[in-house]
C-alpha cells in the first residue's frame, strides 16, 4: 500500500490506485482465513472422521515423505497472487508459474564482481525492469530500475531461468512490493510503458474491473 499512496502523492498516479488496496488484499485476506481455516480443523478435528485422517497422518508422517506433506501445522499461506486490472495479460507463451499479479520468486545469483546476489534483494523496493541480455545493448526507461540478467546478476545456478522460463531477450516489469506486473519474450519500451502506466492505476476506474488495455 505504501508504493502506491507514495506515487498519488507524488502525482504520478490518480487517486483511484488506493482503492485497488481493497480489491487485492482482500483477496489475500480470504486465502489466509482458508488456510488458517484448514490449519486449525487440523489441529482440532471437529468431527470423528477428521480425528481420524489427522491421526493416520501423523503416523504416516514418521516413515514416508508423502505423508508429512499432508501435516498442517498452521503455516500461513505464501504471499497472494494478484490477479488484478494492475497486471498486463501476457502476450506470449509461458511455461512457469509466476505469471503477472505473482509475487517474485527469489533465486541465488553472482553479482557482476563475482559476489554472491539474491534477487528480490538486488531489486528491491523499486518499480524494476528486468532483462536478459541477449547480445544487444538496451536503453534504460525513466523513472524505472534496471537490472540486466547476464551482466548486473549473472544466473550462474540457472534458477532464474527455471523460475521464470527465461530466454535471451525476455523482459519483465516488477511493481515497488516486488510482484509481477507484465512479462515479454522481447524488450520492448512502449508495451513497459504501457504496463508501467498500467500498474500505477491509469487504466482503472472505481467500479470499473477490466482485464483489456484501454487507451487515454
Amino acid at each position: 500500500m505504501t508504493w502506491k499512496l507514495a506515487l498519488v502523492i507524488r502525482g504520478e498516479a490518480p487517486e483511484s490506485l488506493l482503492d485497488t488496496y481493497n480489491l487485492e488484499r482482500s483477496a489475500a485476506a480470504d486465502e489466509n482465513i482458508t488456510h488458517s481455516t484448514r490449519s486449525t480443523d487440523f489441529i482440532a478435528p471437529r468431527s470423528k472422521q477428521e480425528s481420524r485422517f489427522r491421526n493416520a497422518a501423523l503416523a504416516l508422517a514418521r516413515q514416508t515423505d508423502f505423508a508429512k506433506r499432508m501435516v498442517n501445522s498452521g503455516r500461513l499461506s505464501t504471499a497472494a497472487d494478484y490477479g488484478t486490472v494492475l497486471s498486463t495479460p501476457d502476450t506470449d507463451l509461458w511455461k512457469c508459474p509466476t505469471k503477472p499479479g505473482a509475487p517474485l520468486l527469489d533465486a541465488r545469483m553472482k553479482s557482476s564482481n563475482n559476489e554472491t546476489a539474491w534477487l528480490l534483494h538486488t531489486v528491491g523496493g523499486e518499480e524494476t525492469v528486468l532483462h536478459v541480455q541477449n547480445g544487444h545493448n538496451i536503453p534504460e526507461i525513466p523513472g524505472m530500475k534496471l537490472i540486466v540478467i547476464g551482466k548486473d546478476l549473472i544466473d550462474d545456478s540457472g534458477f532464474f531461468a527455471q523460475r521464470y522460463d527465461a530466454t535471451p531477450g525476455a523482459t519483465y516489469l516488477v511493481r515497488p512490493d516486488q510482484h509481477l506486473a507484465a512479462r515479454w519474450r522481447h524488450f520492448d519500451p512502449s508495451a513497459i510503458e504501457l504496463a508501467s502506466r498500467r500498474l500505477r492505476g491509469h487504466h482503472y476506474s472505481p467500479g470499473l474491473i477490466s482485464a483489456e488495455v484501454e487507451d487515454d
